[in-house]
């Protein structure tokens, strides 16, 4: 259980890790949340054009992008791919829409896309696609 805060090295960890996604499949939106309910945190990631079909094989480029890293904040087991008709995932791009060049943003203990958060980090676009 890691009830501890997100830091910057988790972070950069993070961006670090979307970019190298990104060149595998269009990283569409992307951010940290730990849920009121589950005290895990995960980096959530849309990708573009995920499927049932391909999640396999998407999930085994996150863990040779991870593996490739070496990087101890960047868990395999803390990304969850989802699609772009994900509930977080549509909240993301809305606020890329709504607050263009306003994103990173950080906040804590809010509604977000229905769900109550301890923390939450929404990193910037990295297609350029909203």
């Amino acid at each position: 259980m890691d009830t501890s805060p997100l830091v910057m090295d988790e972070i950069d960890a993070g961006r670090e890790f979307l970019k190298r996604l990104d060149a595998y499949r269009p990283v569409m939106a992307a951010c940290w949340l730990r849920e009121e309910e589950n005290e895990e945190r995960y980096l959530h990631v849309a990708l573009d054009g995920l499927t049932d079909e391909n999640t396999g094989s998407a999930y085994r480029e996150v863990l040779r992008v991870t593996q490739e890293m070496k990087d101890h904040y960047m868990d395999p087991f803390r990304v969850k791919l989802i699609t772009q008709d994900n509930p977080v995932a549509k909240a993301v791009m809305e606020m890329y829409r709504q607050y263009p060049g306003r994103i990173p943003s950080r906040f804590n203990g809010r509604i977000f896309s229905g769900m109550t958060v301890v923390e939450a980090y929404i990193y910037p676009q990295i297609t350029g696609k909203p």
